[in-house]
C-alpha cells in the first residue's frame, strides 16, 4: 500500500469509479474491504489518517454488548455476536479471548449477573466464546486478585473478544488495497459534484501536496463519522435527525493495577454507568465515560469530571487504588450517535447505525461500533449498489481473511521502545507499506506508544522522525515541525 503508486494510478485514471468512499475509520474501511472485496472499482478518501478519530479510540473489545440486554435488545446484541465471531474466524491474529470479572458485594446480584450472562452465551449459541462460570471469593480473587475484596461475595467471569482497533483498521486497508482499491490518507473532499441534482463525484484536495482532483463516481458514501454533517451540508441536506457526538475517555496505568489477564466488569457505578478494567498490550486501560459534546474534534480533551469518575470508581473496585499521577496516557474517543433532538440524554439515544440516502443518491452511515463494522458496510454497499443502480455482486467479507501486514517483520530485532515493539526496520515498513506521513501515524496507530506512555514516547521521538526522514528524503527543518507538532499533541494525552 504505497501512497505515491496511489497518486499516480488516480493522476493517470480516466474512468468512473464505481464507489467513491469519503472517510478512512472502521466504516470507511469496512466500505472498501466490501465493495472492492466484491469486485467493484473503489476509491476511499481520508482527511488525515487512516483511524485517526473514534476508530484507534475505543476500549479495544469485540464485545456483542452485554449491557443491551438488560435493555431488551437482543436482536442488536445476537447480531453483534455473530459478527463477533466472524472478526475472530478473519483475522485471528488480532482478536482473542479475554475474561471479565463481573465482582459481586451480595449473593443475590451474583446470581442476577450468571443468569444474565448464561443467556448471553446461549444466544451466540455455537458463536460462542468459553462458558461464563460462577464463582465463590476465593476463586475470584484467584482470577483477579487486585480486585476489592471488602466485602466480596465472590462473582461471575464471562468471555468477550478483545483487539488493537488501528492495527485492524490498518489491515483491512491493506486487504482493500490487496483488491484493488486506491486509498488515500491526507486527502480531503472539499467539495460535491453534482450532474442534475444527483451526487456525481467529489473534488478533493491532497493536503500533502495542495494539489486537488475531480473524481468521478456512480455512487459516494459519506462515512465520516463524528463529522458526517459537514459532508452532508455540501449537499444542502436537511436531515430531523441530530448527530449528536458522546466523549468516551480512558485511562492507561501500569499492569500492577490489575495483575494476570483477567479485566474487571462492573454493570452499574453509583450512577448507574459501566466500568471496564482491561488488561492490554502489558498496560490496563480503566473507561469509560458517556458524556455528550456539541462540537466534535479531531482530537478531543478529557473533562476533569470524567477523569475523577473512573478514578472514584477504580478505587472502590480495585485492591491498589489508582491515582492522577499513576496515569500514563489518556486518550479520548467521540461515539457518533443520532438523536431526535438536543435535549435527548446519551443513554437514551439508540447505538444503532443509520443509513441515510439523500434527494441526490448521496449514502451517508453514521452510528455503529467496530465489532459490526462488517454487517453495517455490508449494509451500505447493498444500499449504494440499489441506489446507483449497478450490477449486483454479492457480498463475499464473511469469509474473507483479513490480510497481517505485520506477518513478516522480524521482532529479533532490537527496539526503540520499552513499552511496545518499535524497531528500525518496522519503522521503515511503517513507511515504505502503510503510507506512514508523519510522526504520529506511527506512535498512536501503527504503533500505540502514545496511547500506552507518554514519557517514553516523547523520549523516542527524535530517533523515530529521525529514521522516518531519512526513508522519506526530509531535512531537519521537517524533523523539527513535527517533533513540534508531535509535542503538542502529546500534551493532550496527559492529565
Amino acid at each position: 500500500m504505497n501512497r505515491s503508486s496511489n497518486l499516480k494510478l488516480l493522476k493517470e485514471n480516466k474512468s468512473i469509479f464505481d464507489f467513491i468512499i469519503i472517510g478512512g475509520g472502521a466504516t470507511g474501511l469496512g466500505c472498501a474491504l466490501d465493495a472492492s472485496s466484491r469486485g467493484y472499482s473503489v476509491i476511499l478518501l481520508e482527511k488525515f489518517d487512516f483511524c485517526k478519530g473514534t476508530s484507534s479510540k475505543s476500549t479495544k473489545l469485540v464485545h456483542g454488548g452485554v449491557r443491551y440486554l438488560e435493555k431488551g435488545q437482543i436482536g442488536l446484541v445476537y447480531e453483534a455476536l455473530k459478527e463477533r465471531a466472524i472478526l475472530k474466524k478473519n483475522a485471528p491474529h488480532l482478536v482473542k479471548q479475554i475474561g471479565f470479572l463481573i465482582p459481586a458485594y451480595n449473593y443475590l446480584l451474583k446470581f442476577y449477573y450468571f443468569f444474565g450472562l448464561k443467556f448471553y452465551h446461549f444466544i451466540s449459541g455455537s458463536l460462542s466464546f468459553d462458558k461464563p462460570q460462577i464463582l465463590n471469593k476465593e476463586t475470584a480473587l484467584k482470577f483477579v486478585p487486585n480486585v476489592n475484596n471488602e466485602r466480596l461475595k465472590g462473582g461471575v467471569i464471562f468471555f468477550d473478544g478483545q483487539f488493537d482497533d488501528s492495527r485492524m483498521g490498518i489491515d483491512i486497508a491493506l486487504s482493500s488495497d490487496i483488491n484493488k482499491a486506491l486509498l488515500f490518507n491526507y486527502m480531503s473532499v472539499e467539495s460535491l459534484i453534482k450532474e442534475n441534482g444527483r451526487s456525481k463525484g467529489v473534488v478533493a484536495e491532497d493536503t500533502l501536496s495542495k494539489n486537488k482532483f475531480s473524481i468521478n463516481g456512480a455512487s459516494v458514501i459519506n462515512a465520516t463519522g463524528v463529522f458526517s454533517k459537514s459532508i452532508m451540508d455540501m449537499d444542502s441536506l436537511k436531515y430531523k435527525a441530530i448527530i449528536r457526538p458522546s466523549q468516551g475517555i480512558h485511562l492507561v496505568v501500569d499492569k500492577k493495577f490489575l495483575k494476570g489477564n483477567i479485566g474487571i466488569l462492573v454493570p452499574k457505578t453509583s450512577d448507574g454507568r459501566i466500568l471496564f478494567a482491561v488488561p492490554w498490550l502489558d498496560h490496563v486501560i480503566l473507561g469509560t465515560t458517556d458524556t455528550l459534546v456539541d462540537t466534535p474534534l479531531i482530537d478531543p480533551i478529557p473533562f476533569d469530571d470524567e477523569i475523577d469518575f473512573i478514578l472514584e470508581n477504580a478505587q472502590k473496585y480495585m485492591s491498589i487504588k489508582p491515582k492522577r499521577e499513576d496515569v500514563k496516557s489518556v486518550f479520548v474517543g467521540l461515539r457518533p450517535l443520532v438523536a431526535r433532538d438536543m435535549k435527548s440524554k446519551s443513554k437514551d439515544i439508540s447505538r444503532k447505525h443509520k443509513i441515510i440516502i439523500s434527494d441526490s443518491g448521496l449514502v451517508s452511515v453514521i452510528g455503529g461500533k467496530w465489532t459490526t463494522y462488517r454487517r453495517m458496510a455490508e449494509k451500505v454497499i447493498d444500499k449504494s449498489i440499489n441506489i446507483s443502480k449497478l450490477d449486483y455482486k454479492k457480498s463475499v467479507t464473511a469469509d474473507l481473511q483479513i490480510n497481517n501486514g505485520l506477518i513478516n517483520i522480524d521482532y529479533s530485532k532490537e527496539s526503540l521502545s520499552k513499552c511496545f515493539y518499535l524497531s528500525e526496520d518496522l519503522i521503515i515498513h511503517y513507511v515504505r507499506n502503510e503510507m506512514a506521513i508523519n510522526l504520529d501515524d506511527i506512535m498512536s496507530r501503527r504503533s500505540r506508544c502514545l496511547f500506552l506512555n507518554i514519557k517514553e514516547s516523547i523520549s523516542i521521538a527524535p530517533k523515530v522522525v529521525e529514521i522516518m526522514a531519512k526513508e522519506l528524503s526530509k531535512n531537519k527543518e521537517w524533523e523539527e515541525e513535527q517533533l513540534r507538532q508531535f509535542y503538542k499533541l502529546t500534551k493532550l494525552y496527559l492529565i
